[in-house]
């Protein structure tokens, strides 16, 4: 029996590489026709190449309009309609506060939090004129959690999900789906030093079949694994006291994980120097 998503147009940002490419892989395999966007556009096309199915991959910088604008257009000049978009670029700087550098501050909000803005109003007025449509955004369960040492990469996921959430209501009825997923710690590039905590540390293929799973039964907010959801919502009704004591468990203390973590060094020198891919 064919999964549901077969035949359909899915765009991939940030699909070189990590959960991005996980994504565009399980959904291809899957039958879907998908486009990976991506600033390093050389691993785009190596990826897409490397792909089995109907994949290719494009030039994309999602802090840029235009340049997302373009990416959308390339799509569906080569396939028709985008059915699906799933906002998966992504970056973070983790460390103390006050020492977080000005240029991994708009940094981070440019990609993960207006990025995702841009490509919704972008892609949502032809999904609604069709009827029809699914945007998957991969936030974080930083969305629901402030990690010590993530303050800016939690606000920009907190964002993600405020957004959301409104322009989920404002397309009610129009046929367009809106969904967030919403991972722990995923054996990523953008995670490398930092520590899961109470959580099990996650692959990208555990995110990929989370979001082929969302766009196949659509929801609007899908955490993963699926306990950190139905977790955090009891922990908020717990008082104040008991409640930052449970997240003091729960939630690992990034500033100390990621101290002296050459691996963690290496990520956030390319997430300041915006030459680097």
């Amino acid at each position: 029996m064919s999964s549901p998503i077969a035949g359909r147009v899915v765009a991939v940002t940030g699909g070189a590489r990590g959960i991005g490419r996980e994504i565009a892989r399980v959904l291809a395999e899957a039958g879907a026709r998908v486009a990976i966007g991506d600033r390093d556009e050389p691993a785009a096309v190596a990826t897409a190449a490397e792909l089995s199915g109907a994949v290719r991959g494009f030039a994309l910088d999602v802090t840029d309009t235009d340049s997302f604008r373009g990416f959308l257009a390339a799509v569906e000049s080569l396939w028709g309609p985008i059915d699906v978009l799933v906002n998966n670029a992504g970056v973070m700087w983790v460390g103390p506060f006050a020492a977080e550098p000005e240029v991994a501050t708009t940094r981070m909000l440019e990609v993960n939090l207006h990025g995702v803005i841009r490509g919704v109003r972008l892609i949502a007025p032809g999904m609604r004129a069709r009827g029809k449509g699914h945007i998957v955004t991969i936030a974080s369960a930083a969305a629901r959690l402030s990690p010590p040492g993530e303050s800016t990469y939690a606000a920009t996921k907190h964002g993600v999900l405020g957004y959301l959430t409104g322009v989920r209501e404002e397309l009610r009825g129009s046929g367009v789906r809106i969904s967030v997923i919403m991972p722990g710690v995923v054996a990523t590039e953008l995670a490398a030093g930092t520590d899961t905590g109470a959580a099990t540390l996650l692959e990208p293929a555990d995110v990929a079949r989370a979001v082929l799973r969302t766009i196949e039964h659509p929801r609007f907010e899908v955490t993963v694994p699926r306990y950190i959801g139905p977790l955090v919502r009891l922990a908020e009704l717990l008082p104040q006291r008991l409640r930052d004591l449970t997240f003091r468990r729960m939630v690992p203390d990034q500033v100390a994980a990621t101290r002296g973590s050459t691996a963690r060094a290496a990520y956030e020198r390319g997430l300041a120097d915006p030459t680097v891919p």
